[in-house]
């Protein structure tokens, strides 16, 4: 099975306080996007797309190695995913769709993905269990309702397909549609979506608080000891 996966990189990094797009901000002395690459192919990952803002391509050029295909993203993420699938190796079998933002998404996490689209699954995504209390709120901010925990589960990435049930939904959805991410695009198109095991290492950078996260669970290692 050929896997080839689209690494999405196009976001800024205001919300980080960052002068950079956000998959170059460093983590550890590396660019965010180089620990997702690294993840992704530890995983079981044959090829990397990565979709960058145009402004910024020789910038990725001189971090990620070279065997790594640069496109252009787009102004949103659906756009971006778009390109990368474009530019993706018509011979893969599956694709997997993955958040530069993501840095430290354990090997396993991708090896559980591959597993299950080898086994048949058309689609599949990585889940955790939601673990605080959930509640539905009214206009005014007041709790008009408690959401059972036990169906609910948090989604992270990368996401996986078979390449031919992505590219076809990708196709029938509508010029405009936004959905929050690939899972929808593909269950919008009636394909069902399997789930495996998450990890907590897999959280998303989005502000300084998790990147600080991020280093110090780089500092602590698997085992929670020191490294460096």
């Amino acid at each position: 099975m050929h896997a080839v996966a689209i690494v999405a990189a196009a976001g800024s990094g205001s919300r980080l306080g960052a002068d950079r797009p956000k998959a170059l901000v460093e983590l550890a002395g590396r660019p965010l996007v180089c620990w997702a690459v690294d993840g992704l192919r530890a995983g079981g990952v044959a090829e990397v797309v990565v979709t960058v803002p145009a402004a910024e391509r020789e910038a990725f050029a001189a971090v990620l190695p070279g065997d790594v295909r640069i496109v252009d993203g787009g102004a949103t993420r659906t756009a971006s995913v778009r390109a990368g699938l474009a530019a993706a190796a018509a011979g893969a079998d599956v694709v997997l769709v993955h958040d530069a933002a993501r840095p430290l998404t354990p090997p396993d996490v991708v090896a559980r993905v591959l597993a299950a689209l080898a086994a048949g699954a058309p689609a599949v995504v990585p889940v955790l269990p939601v673990v605080d209390t959930t509640v539905l709120v009214d206009d005014d901010g007041a709790v008009t309702e408690a959401v059972p925990r036990a169906p609910l589960r948090r989604v992270q990435t990368p996401q996986g397909f078979d390449r031919e049930t992505l590219v076809a939904a990708y196709a029938a959805l509508p010029d405009g549609a936004e959905l929050t991410d690939d899972a929808a695009v593909v269950r919008a198109a009636g394909v069902p979506v399997a789930t495996v095991a998450g990890d907590e290492r897999s959280a998303k950078v989005t502000v300084a608080h998790d990147l600080a996260l991020a280093e110090l669970a780089v500092t602590l290692g698997p085992s929670g000891t020191v490294t460096a």
